[in-house]
């Protein structure tokens, strides 16, 4: 998507009642309220300062940390938020893929073993995205932020994928996870579980980065191939085409996103 100079950086997450929109200082969430009204929050960022905040491979980690703080300022704001996971069957997932996990570990070893817990780490997400309420406001998400991007008088003539989603995270993730545990395989007999830590924490600094680089790299054919797997993802499983009322609420979101960022 090409955007203007002058448009705010924005980001989201799916509520399974609403949206959460980010901005450069500050969050806003709406919500579609059991009795059928839009209650509207908003609040400032929490930012973590200092160099390490420009450190390739950490920056991004903290980013993601800032934005993972926000949530608890959303449930304070609006306790009817209801988050992706806050769900009986996605919890339950959750707990199989864990028992799973162990079973391999035990019984499976290599690559082919590392591959099937890579493979396993994503069964809780895709069945949380399968639910049509948080498919519908992910789509909510890229149609409001993109026909922001793009000056449209409608959300709903843009379009449910977006260049930015989360989604695009997931192939790179997944190579530099399997390629970090491979090494560390290689050099340490039993890893101990804070290797396996640092693993992770190192691939998802990787995914990120590559992540970025595919952002300011467009139009360039390797960009386009390390993003589609994310935009297969949205297309088929992870967003859907949301309803006025759906998009309603998106532009409550919105509007109120762009209000404290200008009064900040």
């Amino acid at each position: 998507m090409a955007e203007t100079k002058d448009k705010l950086r924005l980001g989201g997450m799916a509520l399974r009642n609403g949206l959460l929109v980010h901005g450069p200082g500050h969050w806003s969430a709406a919500i579609r309220k059991s009795d059928g009204t839009i209650a509207v929050a908003s609040g400032h960022k929490p930012r973590i300062g200092g160099p390490i905040g420009h450190v390739p491979g950490m920056r991004g980690v903290i980013r993601l940390g800032e934005a993972m703080a926000v949530i608890p300022l959303v449930r304070r704001a609006l306790p009817e938020a209801k988050l992706p996971f806050e769900d009986l069957t996605v919890l339950g997932v959750a707990a199989a893929t864990a028992t799973a996990g162990v079973v391999v570990r035990r019984r499976v070893r290599g690559m082919g073993g590392e591959t099937a817990l890579a493979v396993l780490s994503l069964a809780p997400s895709l069945v949380a995205l399968r639910g049509g309420e948080l498919a519908a406001y992910h789509g909510v998400e890229h149609k409001a932020i993109g026909a922001y991007e793009q000056d449209a008088a409608d959300a709903r003539e843009a379009t449910k994928e977006h260049d930015r989603c989360g989604s695009h995270l997931m192939a790179p993730l997944l190579a530099a996870n399997l390629a970090g545990t491979a090494l560390l395989r290689r050099a340490v007999d039993k890893p101990s579980p804070l290797a396996g830590a640092a693993v992770q924490l190192a691939s998802l600094g990787a995914a990120v980065e590559v992540f970025a680089w595919s952002e300011r790299h467009g139009d360039t054919a390797l960009a386009r191939a390390l993003r589609r797997p994310g935009y297969e993802l949205q297309r088929v499983l992870g967003t859907r085409e949301p309803t006025d009322e759906q998009l309603e609420v998106g532009r409550a979101a919105l509007g109120e996103i762009l209000r404290v960022e200008s009064q900040g």
